[in-house]
């Protein structure tokens, strides 16, 4: 018996991935991805259930845009995601933990919605968190 795939494209990395992205989506993807290599220098971007995951000594966030599915569910915004969220202060009480543990995420429509210092300060803690990690 064949296994059903939880995604239905497979991209060979993240400019392909970008070159598949319509224009908001793009422009939503591209600000968070400058914020994150801004904010976590020497980062790793690494294609990861087709999605950029950023990596220093461990995960430490990653960018869902809405046309790449999981499973069933096809969101239809970009989700930036910070694999340790639950160990960020979040003072401003910006990520949605929904019922996950671990994962705090936030989603945008557009570019415009997103917070830049909030979610700069996020970066900035979530890779002095990763800094206590060992690889």
């Amino acid at each position: 018996m064949q296994q059903k795939k939880m995604q239905p494209v497979k991209y060979r990395d993240v400019e392909d991935l970008l070159a598949s992205l319509h224009e908001k989506e793009l422009e939503t993807v591209n600000l968070l991805r400058q914020l994150i290599l801004e904010c976590i220098p020497g980062c790793r971007e690494k294609l990861s259930y087709n999605v950029p995951f950023y990596y220093g000594n461990q995960r430490i966030c990653f960018i869902w845009p809405g046309s790449v599915p999981w499973g069933k569910v096809q969101p239809y915004f970009v989700r930036l995601g910070f694999t340790k969220g639950y160990l960020l202060s979040d003072v401003y009480s910006y990520l949605e933990k929904g019922e996950r543990k671990e994962v705090y995420c936030k989603d945008f429509n557009l570019p415009e919605e997103i917070n830049i210092p909030i979610v700069k300060d996020l970066l900035f803690e979530a890779a002095e968190l990763d800094k206590e990690f060992t690889k």
